[in-house]
């Protein structure tokens, strides 16, 4: 697999940089100095996807460079075939010197390290770049290159090496990103879980106690069949217990073990709407989100507030019909954050507010007009309660406003 992929990775990396080394910059009358593109293409694929060897990287696209430029000017311009590969032979050393360069430095140790990861690209482009050209000279048996040639050189390297590394760091962000939101909503998902297993673990115990209690109040009334089977119901209950346990331990390894590095309130903002974007996306609903935001601050409270929010605003989502808005406030008030979620859905009738945060609560009901298990706002309620916090919520005239309060001290890293 590994020389699979190894072969496809030089195959795409030759071809792109021999069509890239075509496009190219001369400073200076006649072709001593060409500064093209398929250098900078060459370093930028490499640090995007290591090749299994360099050597053989450099070696194979410095040999295809060459006789993709010698082809070229037999052919469109009629030059011989020995002149055409003797000109252009020392390209081969520009490519292997900078995959040798390369291979004596571990790349991913540098690659969190931008500024000194271009640094030693420098080095490597200089001392490749100014090898082809000596070997260029001496067999086009022209001067050896002056001060202002070797400054030149230098400045090229310098711009084409900071050039890459900028954009691979940019690109490495753009994904480092990517991995982030996703492991925020998959982490948020588990921790509601989490908090939900809990309260059904307090359930458990009760249950537990009572069948044993019934066991015991059995066995004295000499109900000898009986209090066997409360007893088995106690022990089987107790097992369902241990193993609830287990998966809670889990969860709250994923979710609690290792603490993910703070962010703004405005980034969690961001999140919620980006998620509920794509949701109602995946609804076929045209929703338009809107956000005022007169605060924001760094919280280490992310995973909760995206567990919350996000129940909230994707229940805002389906109670919207094929088009509608969500308007997202956060503001502070007497040391509390406030979160106001306002919809323009279907709403919820008055009758239903005090009841819509029990476990069972749900408008939702699929085709088959089943139900939905409607344990999201329940959720919603015990997680805002972990940060002793209150919500309420307001049914209009077109659509729902949730308000959530939480301590600002609670929020705030």
């Amino acid at each position: 697999m590994v020389l699979r992929d190894s072969k496809y990775a030089i195959i795409l990396t030759v071809l792109l940089t021999v069509l890239a080394s075509e496009f190219k910059v001369i400073p200076f009358s006649g072709e001593a100095f060409r500064f093209g593109l398929g250098s900078i293409t060459f370093f930028l694929l490499i640090l995007i996807r290591p090749p299994a060897s360099l050597l053989l990287m450099g070696s194979i696209t410095g040999l295809s460079v060459v006789i993709a430029r010698t082809v070229r000017d037999a052919l469109f311009h009629g030059d011989s075939f020995f002149l055409s590969f003797v000109d252009h032979a020392p390209a081969f050393l520009y490519y292997f010197l900078f995959a040798l360069g390369l291979r004596m430095i571990n790349m991913e140790k540098y690659k969190a390290n931008p500024f000194l990861l271009g640094a030693l690209g420098v080095g490597f482009e200089f001392i490749a770049n100014g090898t082809e050209h000596l070997v260029r000279n001496w067999f086009m048996h022209e001067e050896n290159l002056g001060f202002e040639e070797w400054a030149l050189l230098l400045g090229v390297a310098v711009l084409r090496s900071y050039f890459v590394v900028g954009l691979f760091s940019s690109i490495a962000m753009s994904e480092q990103k990517k991995r982030m939101e996703e492991m925020l909503n998959v982490n948020s998902g588990l921790y509601a879980e989490t908090l939900y297993l809990q309260k059904s673990m307090n359930h458990i115990e009760q249950i537990t106690v009572s069948s044993h209690d019934l066991y015991r109040k059995l066995k004295q009334h000499n109900m000898q069949s009986l209090s066997v089977q409360a007893l088995h119901i106690a022990q089987e209950i107790h097992e369902v217990k241990k193993d609830s346990q287990r998966i809670l331990a889990g969860l709250k390894n994923v979710t609690e073990g290792k603490k993910d590095d703070p962010i703004y309130l405005s980034e969690v903002i961001q999140l919620v709407i980006h998620a509920n974007e794509k949701y109602s996306e995946l609804l076929r609903k045209q929703v338009h989100f809107s956000v005022l935001a007169e605060l924001d601050f760094e919280t280490d409270q992310q995973i909760p507030l995206l567990a919350l929010l996000n129940n909230i605003v994707a229940n805002a989502v389906e109670a919207i019909g094929d088009k509608g808005e969500i308007h997202i406030s956060l503001f502070e008030k007497s040391s509390y954050t406030y979160f106001l979620i306002k919809d323009t859905g279907k709403g919820i009738p008055k009758e239903d507010i005090p009841i819509i945060f029990e476990p069972g609560y749900t408008t939702k009901y699929n085709d088959k007009g089943v139900a939905a298990t409607g344990i999201g706002l329940s959720h919603v309620k015990e997680i805002i309660q972990t940060m002793t916090g209150d919500i309420r919520v307001e049914t209009r005239k077109e659509g729902t406003a949730f308000q959530i309060q939480i301590p600002t001290n609670n929020l705030r890293k």
